[in-house]
């Protein structure tokens, strides 16, 4: 037997044997890797784990292995390749059949759903996550929350803040720390919270890995390109993990969020989102607010920065974000 690095964009005999096998195990291919091993017996792969950044994924052993503890070698080689890299914290996606294996070898379930577990390992973890919750958390009961990119922070994210702020005592929003925009974290989150000031019962958090992330829901980047059944499987596990793990911490009890016309990932996660929660959370949808008729949105911002119509772009976003973005592209 051998382990070794696969490079599944090189080789479509390979990649195939690698889809059946995870097919084998009843794991959806998932096409979001960056780094794949294999276990061969001569030329047949019998054993596979994949890694996204700092996620475990797409692992999988050969029916006929399943005794020769081939995951051990697997988990040590995406270890060593994430310490590699100064990785001290990862996830782990597994089935619900299988998680015992992984919680036996160190990793902590953060929640499950009937088709996936998900798992950490490493520090700062979950438990730190909710305690840096805790510091800003208000003894106010009746809270809501919104989940939102910012990317960048436009007026028509400042109108549905500033509605949903009307109807609770409280209103928790939560920036999305994944790297994965235009405008970096730090600077969506400074955008944001510069953008609420005048607004005294809101308080603004980021997200870190727990919510709207490469390590939930990864398919939530891709969009239009996502295959709307792994986003499902991904929307659900990130709805059950705000519903159980973070709403009860900061009693909330809305989730507030803008109709969404442009994207069918999006419209799926809000679908999602209003089934998972009930009766616990109930889900607010927003029409977007406008200009001139047309929805004021993120991407026609950035589309108009591509385009540098900056005259344009000082009716759609506030002041604080007009000037980040014409110190950003001077």
């Amino acid at each position: 037997m051998e382990l070794k690095r696969i490079w599944l964009q090189n080789d479509k005999k390979l990649k195939l044997q690698w889809q059946t096998l995870l097919i084998d195990n009843e794991l959806t291919p998932d096409s979001q890797v960056d780094y794949t091993v294999g276990i061969f017996e001569q030329e047949k792969l019998i054993g596979t784990g994949s890694l996204y950044g700092n996620i475990l994924k797409c692992i999988a052993i050969d029916w006929s292995y399943q005794n020769a503890n081939l995951l051990t070698p697997i988990l040590q080689s995406l270890r060593e390749k994430l310490l590699e890299s100064g990785e001290t914290h990862s996830f782990l996606y597994t089935k619900p059949a299988t998680s015992e294996f992984f919680e036996n070898l160190g990793f902590s379930k953060i929640i499950a759903t009937e088709e996936i577990v998900f798992l950490e390992q490493g520090l700062p973890d979950f438990n730190d996550y909710l305690t840096s919750l805790k510091r800003n958390k208000q003894a106010t009961k009746n809270n809501a929350s919104i989940v939102m990119n910012a990317n960048p922070f436009t007026n028509g994210h400042l109108y549905l803040i500033t509605e949903a702020a009307k109807k609770c005592d409280t209103l928790y929003i939560f920036v999305l720390s994944e790297n994965r925009s235009l405008f970096s974290n730090q600077t969506r989150l400074n955008l944001v919270r510069e953008g609420v000031r005048h607004l005294d019962n809101v308080v603004v958090f980021e997200t870190k890995e727990y919510m709207v992330s490469d390590a939930t829901f990864p398919a939530y980047f891709l969009k239009d390109q996502a295959e709307l059944a792994v986003a499902k499987v991904q929307a659900k596990l990130d709805a059950r993990l705000f519903k159980e793990n973070i709403a009860p911490w900061l009693s909330i009890k809305a989730r507030y969020v803008g109709e969404e016309p442009f994207s069918e990932v999006t419209a799926l996660y809000n679908q999602v989102m209003k089934e998972v929660f009930l009766p616990e959370i109930t889900l607010v949808e927003i029409p977007r607010k406008e200009l001139f008729g047309e929805a004021i949105s993120a991407t026609k911002v950035r589309k108009l920065i591509q385009e540098k119509d900056y005259r344009a772009i000082q009716s759609l976003v506030p002041k604080s974000t007009y000037e980040e973005i014409i110190k950003h592209n001077k």
